[in-house]
């Protein structure tokens, strides 16, 4: 929804309309969309994205139509009891705060779609006093935004911060996490398969053409090459996750090689511990240290209890998750 937005919102500027631009700024309960979701108001009443599964969309269209003409930053919250929840999409009581502002400096949105594009991470800072706005690279500003921005990013959640006395709304926008997986196993299939449904970028490797093929993996991208070739022509980078599954030293240590010597944010091995054991021993002959070796999940996943291909699945996504949160 942030890209329906945001990228309507830069054409309709361009073509000189007025547009105001409405931001989740916090949710309690169960809200139909997460902080950070947009809709853009064009000065006739069209509008691109959401912050709601519709049942706010009039209003917020209305209030942004004011904007458009005052200039005057709004802020608006909309809840419901539990009786009525369900007529009108906020589920169980749910509530939501929306900001709605007018979007006057056009080039800001075209650098922020631009560094979209470029998969770059950016975090938009609305005062929410004075309206004022600022980009901010998370991992390179340092004005005094620049800490609670880093945050934000890291966290991968749109939020308010106080700074300096300051109350600031911080829009994420990272890129989508990156995820690669080494080993066209049947564990790579189910998690690819979940991994899209949570909007993640998919890549499998595996140098054995016979595992990797569209039929046992529909939509995504495949290289029959060995990592490190790959890598060389499409770099890890910051929003990366490496997967490593084949469960053989001639396909996974490439990859973490490969992975190491990037600042990809996570990085996992399947193998028992023994197999880790025998792993770490491989990698510091390479001349890693320990520090380093110990960026490794492994055994990968999150200790659930998993057994079939799909709960192993489960473990680690939610290991990458817990990660990302955390980093």
């Amino acid at each position: 929804m942030q890209d329906d937005a945001l990228q309507a919102a830069e054409a309709w500027l361009a073509q000189g309309h007025g547009v105001a631009l409405a931001s989740v700024l916090s949710t309690w309960g169960s809200a139909p969309r997460q902080t950070g979701s947009m809709l853009a108001i064009r000065d006739d009443g069209a509008f691109a994205g959401s912050v709601s599964n519709g049942c706010v969309e009039g209003a917020v269209i209305e209030t942004g139509l004011a904007v458009i003409a005052d200039g005057k930053l709004r802020s608006l919250e909309f809840g419901v009891d539990d009786g009525t929840a369900w007529s009108v999409g906020l589920t169980c009581g749910g509530r939501i705060s929306i900001l709605v502002e007018r979007l006057d400096h056009p080039a800001d949105i075209k650098t922020l779609n631009a560094a979209r594009a470029a998969s770059e991470p950016l975090v938009r800072v609305v005062d929410l006093e004075s309206g004022k706005t600022q980009l901010i690279d998370p991992y390179t500003d340092v004005s005094p935004l620049a800490g609670a921005a880093l945050i934000a990013a890291r966290s991968n959640l749109s939020q308010v911060a106080e700074v300096d006395g300051r109350r600031c709304f911080f829009a994420v926008f990272n890129p989508r996490v990156d995820l690669v997986v080494v080993g066209a196993v049947h564990i790579a299939q189910a998690l690819a398969k979940m991994a899209e449904m949570m909007g993640f970028c998919v890549r499998v490797l595996d140098p054995r053409p016979a595992f990797v093929t569209a039929e046992r993996f529909p939509g995504v991208a495949l290289y029959t090459d060995y990592a490190d070739a790959v890598f060389s022509h499409s770099p890890l980078q910051r929003h990366s996750a490496v997967v490593v599954l084949a469960h053989d030293p001639k396909i996974d240590d490439p990859a973490l090689i490969a992975a190491l010597r990037s600042n990809a944010f996570y990085i996992g091995a399947l193998g028992s511990q023994k197999t880790q054991a025998a792993r770490r021993q491989r990698l510091t002959a390479e001349g890693f240290s320990q520090a380093e070796i110990d960026r490794i999940h492994g055994p990968v996943g999150l200790s659930i209890g998993s057994r079939s291909p799909a709960e192993i699945a489960v473990s680690i996504l939610a290991e990458i998750v817990k990660t990302l949160r955390q980093a």
